[in-house]
């Protein structure tokens, strides 16, 4: 009796494992170097509700509970294409030019998702923006679609971060 409870615990811990792999935690970094004091590139990007002034897929950045730019605000992002994403302020700090959130829902192909962007001096007058993230894929079922695995969410948030990114230096630099 006692060795099929130890087999049963063993199997069901085996197989909890096994369904937690199948969804590897992915991560991505994406960085942009633009001529401008990250004093003027962190004034462009600071704002939790401002993701819609220099991010092109989003028409419009809503606080929809708290108090912009303070832990616990959340916001909605009305993409152009009329997807919405809702998003959670982690952390923000004006001094280090950093802050955090996490997807609270929405219609990227990810789950867990959790962001930091941050903006650093990187000499007189430049500067670098670096936006990372951490998630899992949406299905995190043994068996994902192909529009539901891995390389989509990979594919999707570096999509993300990079049309932004590129978006955000040809705001802040006038061109």
């Amino acid at each position: 009796m006692k060795i099929s409870k130890v087999l049963m615990i063993g199997m069901f811990t085996l197989a909890s494992g096994a369904s937690l792999a199948a969804a590897p935690r992915l991560h991505t970094i994406k960085t942009v170097s633009i001529d401008a004091p990250a004093s003027k590139v962190w004034d462009a990007v600071k704002n939790f509700d401002g993701l819609n002034t220099w991010h092109p897929a989003v028409a419009k950045d809503e606080i929809v509970a708290g108090t912009n730019n303070k832990p616990g605000a959340e916001r909605l992002l009305t993409l152009k294409d009329g997807g919405t994403i809702k998003e959670k302020l982690l952390s923000f700090d004006s001094k280090s030019r950093k802050f955090s959130y996490a997807i609270v829902e929405g219609v990227l192909p990810v789950s867990s998702y959790t962001s930091t962007m941050v903006v650093k001096s990187t000499g007189k007058g430049k500067s670098a923006v670096t936006w990372s993230g951490s998630f899992k894929r949406k299905d995190t079922g043994d068996h994902p679609a192909d529009n539901a695995n891995d390389k989509t969410a990979m594919d999707a948030v570096n999509g993300v971060y990079q049309s932004g990114l590129d978006n955000l230096k040809k705001v802040v630099e006038g061109k």
